[in-house]
C-alpha cells in the first residue's frame, strides 16, 4: 500500500457537502501525512473559498444544477465542458482514487474517473441519495452511508455504514457557566438553541416571531440564529417585547461548541450534517425540514429520527402555529428530553471520518 497516495475529492455547493469532504481529507492526512490531495469543485460555489482556507488546493468546473429558467439551456454545454476538463485534470494528476461527496462537480468528476478506469468511492450523507450519487453509484468501489435501507439505490455488497464525517470543532466545550457568560444568559435557566443554517431559515424565524410574546411567561431563554436578512426584524421584536435578557438574536454563531454546551433543546433544519452533529452532542431537537430541499430529503432524514423517538418534527408550513408551543412543551419536559437524548445518541458515529478512510484504503489503495 502506498504511503503517499494521490487522492481527488470532488463535490460541494453547500456546507453539507463541503464540511464532510474536508473532514475526509483531514482524516486521510492524519493517516498518510505525505498524501497528495486535490479537490475538484464548481466555479462560483462556496467550496472554491472554503477548501483553500482549509489548506487544500482546488480546481473548478463550469457546472451547475438544473433550474426552471433559461439558464438550464446551457446545462448540456456545461456538462460537456466539465467532463472534458475533469478528464484533463485526472489525467494530469493521476489519482489512485476519486472520492465523491455529492454536489454539482461530483457528477462529471466521477464519470470522468469511470471512463479513465480510476476507482471511485462515494460518501452519501442523506437518507435519500442525491441524483449525482444515484447516477454514479453502480460503478463505485464502495458507498459510505449514514442511514439504513440504502440498498434500494446502491449495490448492497458495496455499502458501508460509516456515518457522516463532521467538522473537527463540533463538540461541546467548557462549562455551562462559561457558555452562559459568553452568550450573556443565565446558566440556571433552560436554554433553547435555534439554528437554521448559516443564512438563517425564514420559516423558522417567522415561527418564532409569530409567538415570541410567549417567552415572557416562560423561564426559557433563546439563542436565535437569524441569518443576515432577518436580524434587524428579530432585534426590533425582542426589544419591543422587553425580552433582551431572555432572547439573543444573532446573525451567525461563531462558537457552536459553547452553544451546544449551553443548549437544553434545539430547533434545526434537517440537513444530514445537522442531524449528525446533533446526534454526536446528544441534544433533544425539533426538526423543521426545508420543504424545497432536493426531493424533500430533509423530511425523509427527520422522519427516521421521529420514528425512533429521537426527535420531534414541525412542518415548515406550520411553524407560526406550532413551533413555539412545541418548543416550550419540550423545554418543560425533562423526562422526554432524556429519552430523546438517549435515542438520538444511537445515531452518532464519532469515528466516521476514520471509518471512511478505512473503506477507501480497503477498496482502492490495497494492492
Amino acid at each position: 500500500m502506498k504511503q503517499n497516495p494521490k487522492i481527488v475529492i470532488s463535490g460541494g455547493g453547500t456546507g453539507g457537502h463541503i464540511f464532510p469532504a474536508i473532514a475526509i481529507a483531514d482524516a486521510l492526512k492524519r493517516r498518510f501525512p505525505e498524501a497528495d490531495i486535490l479537490f475538484i469543485g464548481a466555479k462560483g460555489r462556496m467550496e472554491m473559498d472554503r477548501v483553500p482556507k482549509a489548506g487544500y488546493p482546488i480546481e473548478g468546473l463550469w457546472i451547475s444544477g438544473m433550474t426552471k429558467d433559461i439558464r438550464s439551456l446551457t446545462l448540456p454545454l456545461k456538462l460537456a465542458i466539465s467532463l472534458t476538463k475533469a478528464c484533463i485534470i485526472l489525467k494530469r494528476f493521476k489519482p489512485d482514487v476519486v472520492v465523491g461527496v455529492g454536489g454539482f462537480a461530483s457528477g462529471p468528476t466521477l464519470k470522468a474517473a469511470n471512463w479513465l478506469g480510476i476507482p471511485t468511492v462515494i460518501q452519501e450523507q442523506n437518507s435519500y441519495p442525491g441524483k449525482t450519487n444515484r447516477n454514479v453509484g453502480n460503478k463505485a468501489k464502495a458507498i459510505c452511508v449514514a442511514y439504513d435501507h440504502m440498498e434500494q439505490w446502491f449495490p448492497k455488497k458495496r455499502i458501508h455504514f460509516t456515518g457522516n464525517p463532521l467538522r473537527a470543532n463540533i463538540a461541546t466545550s467548557g462549562t455551562r457557566e462559561e457558555a452562559a457568560e459568553y452568550f450573556k444568559l443565565d446558566a440556571a435557566k433552560p436554554v433553547a438553541l435555534l439554528v437554521g443554517g448559516s443564512q438563517g431559515a425564514l420559516g423558522i424565524n417567522k415561527g418564532i416571531s409569530a409567538q415570541l410574546d410567549k417567552f415572557k411567561d416562560s423561564r426559557l431563554q433563546l439563542i436565535w440564529q437569524t441569518g443576515s436578512s432577518y436580524i434587524n426584524q428579530a432585534q426590533a421584536e425582542v426589544k419591543a417585547l422587553g425580552l433582551d435578557d431572555l432572547v439573543k438574536p444573532t446573525v451567525f454563531i461563531d462558537r457552536m461548541d459553547l452553544a451546544y454546551t449551553l443548549a437544553d433543546v434545539v430547533v434545526s433544519r434537517a440537513g444530514a450534517m445537522s442531524i449528525s452533529e446533533l446526534a454526536l452532542v446528544q441534544k433533544p431537537v425539533i426538526f423543521v425540514p426545508l420543504p424545497t430541499a432536493a426531493e424533500d430529503h430533509q423530511t425523509k432524514n427527520a422522519q427516521q429520527l421521529v420514528e425512533a423517538e429521537a426527535a420531534l418534527m414541525v412542518k415548515n408550513a406550520d411553524t407560526e402555529s406550532e413551533l413555539v408551543p412545541t418548543l416550550l412543551a419540550l423545554a418543560a419536559d425533562r423526562e422526554k428530553q432524556e429519552k430523546m437524548e438517549a435515542n438520538i445518541g444511537k445515531f452518532a458515529r464519532p469515528n466516521a471520518s476514520d471509518d471512511i478512510v478505512n473503506v477507501i484504503i480497503d477498496s482502492c489503495l490495497v494492492d
